[in-house]
């Protein structure tokens, strides 16, 4: 007969002792109330449960349902919130100090959390901010380490708290902001304070329109300039992310004139030097920053990019004319000089050699948005700064027959359009995204100078495709694909950028497109297809078992949170006999597997009702606006279990969202529907259909691979002329 099921067995440790098998099978509190006396502990009220693992959460009545069979459970003195509220005051600063190293650790937890706070803990925390630590400083001098520790602790005890989301970051005065913010700009501050503190501010902008006013107010690009020139890599971090909020929050009219203030500060050649070619490898969360960085610089574009050009405006038109001066070397003419007539042909003529759609009018070319007036942008800006180049390009095309001349106007006009595309400007920041390209920190006009390498590839790839103007959209295909093989090899420098397209000629990308057809060939003759579809459910059973058995590995999720993002990671694999998902909270990101027994939650997979993805999933439903883009929806996906109840999963990468909703759908007996899917099946195909062809053909294939040749003894070639 199975046991009930409100009867949960359970080891339960204490220090200094062996564990004990017990059910918890009562009211919780009675029964904590009675494991003490196993151990002859005596009847104290102040013990409590918590999970043996790294969250070292404590079991309530609240969330007693949680645990499972099998679980391990510590016996603990409960640090209650009523204690830690009356020690965090003691007037012994030893004392005062074990209180607030304990309410860091204990405020991880939610329901302590809820229970300090409902006794205004964060008013106390932010008072002892404000004011008790004047009192602390002037005993700095004898006593400096502990007073670094005391504000450390109250920090991340407050950092902690405020996580849960449970109290408003509006409620926080002028005085509090100020002092966080002194101890950003104070020089030689404790690194843990710094970093806490730049984190507090980040919050604070991120989540609060007025506390951004407040925090701008205070803090300057200046003051935290100095704190990305250190080597530690976690302040560099913090510093860039409070740099990141401050130009996301920023009204539109505030970013350029931040924007210049940026370039003025030469945060770009600050980062260059002491983050990106820095010795100290970047880690994701720097990386994330950059990514970030970047995306918000390319987004002052958007307006430039959304504006059309009037026709009418003359300050607009004169850039046009500048345009025709530099590249024939004409002087505008006087009014007076010759008929209206002749002169609007002589325009006409030169619009015409310049590539313009409209050779009578073309300010109507730039009607179009995107790309709007950024694209007349980069037109001035290349035959400004690559005159010789510029030049070349248009008198090169002008000296063509019509049909086979490349329209510089038109060209780029449509590259621009391009370029946004590819580097998604007017888009926000995706959460999960870590694609930031050192280039673009290498150079204050990095947009401009990436088009001006771009038209240059343009044109160079017309002339190899012998285009013509039905051509045009080929040659676009071309270039993109061309752009887009070179970025995937992150360049470290534009002109490291240029020299991988020098590789990508158009004959080079015919060979790879060749190269990538034969590996995806596709036999059409009637014999293929059937023996195709013959062994098709054979190929999807060996993909199945591949997606379980990931499953069976594993996999490390990042926990994002609504409020500030976090270094915090839970971990999910799947049983070895494929019936439960195993799953836990991480203090870091591990290296290599996690064991099943160090996860404690399961979930039996016969418990699953059904895999929801995208926007569906609740906890993208209750994301913020910064969140809801478009990559993290494509990450996103829950599983459905019993009483309506879900977890939530943020994929680390496509590669891994699709693996785990393949093998969840596989689990379920639903179809794998994934694009990894298709391009795995295809590719399995494809290897046994050659084999068996091979085979059909008495080839003999080896079972093992051939052996490598032995290394010579030496190196010493020498050539005899004799």
């Amino acid at each position: 007969m199975p046991p009930p099921a409100d009867i949960v067995k359970v080891a339960i440790e204490w220090p200094g002792a062996f564990p004990k098998l017990m059910e918890i099978d009562q009211v919780l509190c009675l029964f904590i109330r009675l494991i003490p006396f196993r151990w002859s502990l005596g009847n104290n009220e102040n013990f409590a449960l918590q999970v043996a693992d790294a969250t070292n959460f404590y079991i309530t009545e609240k969330n007693r349902n949680d645990i499972k069979n099998g679980s391990i459970l510590r016996l603990t003195t409960s640090p209650t919130a009523v204690q830690l509220h009356e020690r965090i005051q003691s007037s012994s600063m030893d004392a005062k100090l074990e209180a607030l190293k304990d309410l860091a650790n204990a405020s991880r937890d939610i329901t302590f959390a809820q229970e300090f706070i409902n006794l205004d803990g964060i008013s106390l925390l932010t008072q002892m901010v404000e004011s008790g630590t004047e009192r602390y400083q002037k005993l700095q001098k004898i006593m400096k380490p502990c007073f670094g520790d005391l504000l450390s602790f109250t920090l991340t005890a407050f950092v902690e708290l405020m996580d849960h989301g449970i109290v408003s970051w509006d409620t926080f005065s002028v005085a509090f902001i100020k002092k966080i913010a002194s101890f950003v700009t104070k020089s030689a501050m404790d690194t843990a304070v710094l970093q806490r503190s730049l984190a507090i501010l980040e919050s604070m902008v991120l989540n609060s329109q007025d506390l951004y006013h407040k925090v701008a107010q205070e803090i300057t690009i200046g003051q935290l300039i100095p704190h990305l020139q250190g080597t530690d890599q976690d302040i560099q971090t913090y510093t860039i992310a409070v740099i990141n909020a401050l130009f996301l929050k920023a009204p539109e009219e505030k970013r350029q004139e931040m924007a210049h203030i940026l370039a003025q500060k030469q945060l770009r050649s600050i980062i260059l030097t002491n983050v990106i070619r820095s010795t100290t490898p970047i880690n994701d969360e720097m990386a994330h920053q950059l990514y970030v960085l970047q995306v918000l610089t390319f987004n002052l574009l958007e307006d430039r990019m959304m504006t059309k050009m009037d026709p009418q405006d003359q300050a607009q038109r004169d850039i046009i004319f500048e345009l025709r001066r530099i590249a024939f070397d004409v002087e505008c003419e006087p009014n007076n000089s010759g008929s209206i007539e002749k002169r609007k042909s002589m325009y006409t003529r030169d619009y015409k050699k310049l590539g313009f759609i409209n050779h009578v009018n073309p300010a109507v070319d730039f009607t179009q948005i995107p790309p709007g007036m950024l694209a007349l942008d980069n037109m001035l800006y290349f035959a400004r700064h690559h005159q010789d180049a510029y030049i070349r390009i248009v008198l090169e095309n002008s000296s063509r027959e019509d049909k086979h001349e490349c329209p510089f106007g038109r060209s780029s006009i449509e590259l621009t359009k391009m370029l946004c595309e590819i580097l998604k400007v007017g888009e926000l920041p995706s959460e999960n995204c870590h694609d930031f390209h050192p280039m673009f920190f290498t150079h204050d006009r990095s947009f401009e100078e990436f088009f001006c390498i771009c038209i240059q590839l343009l044109n160079k790839t017309w002339k190899e495709m012998r285009a013509t103007s039905e051509d045009f959209n080929k040659v676009m295909q071309v270039v993109r694909e061309q752009i887009m093989r070179a970025l995937t090899l992150k360049p470290n420098s534009l002109d490291q950028f240029k020299s991988r397209l020098q590789n990508l000629s158009y004959t080079e990308i015919l060979k790879i497109r060749q190269s990538e057809r034969m590996n995806q060939e596709d036999f059409q003759s009637r014999p293929i297809l059937e023996l195709r579809e013959k062994i098709q459910p054979e190929i999807m059973e060996l993909i199945k078992q591949q997606r379980l058995n990931r499953l069976c590995e594993g996999t490390c999720f990042r926990k994002i949170s609504s409020r500030r993002r976090q270094d915090k990671f839970w971990y999910c694999r799947l049983s070895p006999n494929h019936k439960v998902l195993h799953y836990g909270d991480l203090e870091e990101s591990p290296q290599g597997e996690v064991p099943h027994d160090s996860l404690q939650d399961k979930l039996p997979v016969a418990d699953i009702k059904a895999v929801i993805t995208g926007k569906d999933c609740p906890h993208m439903k209750e994301k913020g606006a910064l969140k809801q883009n478009k990559e993290v929806l494509e990450l996103a996906f829950s599983v459905l279990y019993e009483s309506d109840e879900y977890l939530n999963f943020i994929a680390p990468d496509k590669h891994e969202y699709c693996v785990w909703t393949d093998g969840l759908n596989a689990l379920l007996g639903k179809e794998m529907t994934s694009d990894y899917t298709k391009s795995d099946m295809d590719t399995l195909l494809s290897m046994e259909m050659k084999l068996r062809l091979l085979d059909l053909e008495n080839i003999q294939i080896p079972e093992a691979p051939p052996p490598i040749p032995k290394e010579p003894s030496n190196y010493d070639f020498v050539y005899d002329c004799n």
